[in-house]
């Protein structure tokens, strides 16, 4: 009878609905519940080794983002994501990893979903800017601006391509605005008037070191050469009196079409 049943719900669902029948909603999933214990235990947890980056309640901090509307955790299932991520750490933004056992990575993710599934309803709204919060620009007033203001030193399909598939958001713009991380680049010119252009790696009074266009590390005693240091971060910081609302807004649409 069963069978029966299937195989003509299956006819049915072929020829398509019948005249006037009402439209079927999407199923709903309805968010994961978990125990009070696990909550409060995961609660102390966060406060004692995550708070200080991310908030007492997962929203955000100096420097951490707001967990509650984090794409990592609204993709993870059950510590899938939030578990290795733990564990093995972000370095290279400043996330050292924490070697924590099962049962603490399983509290630490109810509470991180419970605060996820509260933030709507808490008061004072969001804590996060949304990546829509930042693409109210002009795409080609933003390419324009980036021609005058960018090009000299960047480029679209070199340094710059793809980087709005590795930064969103906020992410974005801080290294639009201020880029971490951003190498300096020096000249340094031998006693023979040979000059040799690389990364800066190091420098100090007495050495100036350099990674050079064919990946070698070279370094000299500043006694005996001529450098010149061209810091792209300064030239970052000197762009701050010259922007407008807009320019920032503009350049911001154009980024995020290099991906």
């Amino acid at each position: 009878m069963i069978g029966l049943w299937l195989v003509f719900w299956g006819l049915s669902a072929a020829q398509g609905p019948a005249p006037n029948a009402p439209t079927a909603k999407p199923p709903t999933t309805a968010p994961k519940t978990y125990s009070e214990d696990a909550v409060n235990k995961g609660s102390a947890l966060f406060r004692q080794d995550c708070s200080f980056c991310h908030g007492r309640d997962a929203g955000g901090g100096e420097s951490g983002p707001d967990l509650t509307r984090s794409r990592v955790v609204a993709a993870d299932v059950g510590g899938d994501k939030i578990g290795p991520l733990v564990r093995e750490g972000r370095p290279e933004k400043g996330m050292p990893p924490f070697p924590l056992s099962d049962l603490q990575i399983e509290t630490l993710v109810a509470f991180i979903h419970t605060q996820r599934d509260n933030a709507p309803r808490r008061k004072g709204g969001r804590k996060g800017v949304d990546v829509s919060d930042l693409q109210t620009g002009n795409v080609e007033a933003g390419k324009q601006y980036f021609a005058v203001a960018c090009a000299a030193c960047h480029s679209p399909t070199g340094d710059l391509a793809g980087i709005a598939s590795r930064y969103q958001g906020l992410e974005l713009e801080e290294q639009m605005l201020y880029p971490r991380g951003s190498k300096s680049k020096v000249t340094v010119t031998v006693i023979s008037g040979q000059s040799i252009t690389g990364r800066l790696e190091y420098l100090d009074e007495f050495t100036v070191g350099l990674i050079d266009a064919g990946g070698a590390y070279r370094s000299w005693r500043t006694r005996d050469v001529q450098y010149k240091v061209d810091a792209r971060v300064d030239a970052h910081v000197e762009q701050f009196p010259k922007y407008t609302d807009a320019d920032v807004h503009n350049l911001m649409a154009y980024l995020q079409t290099l991906r």
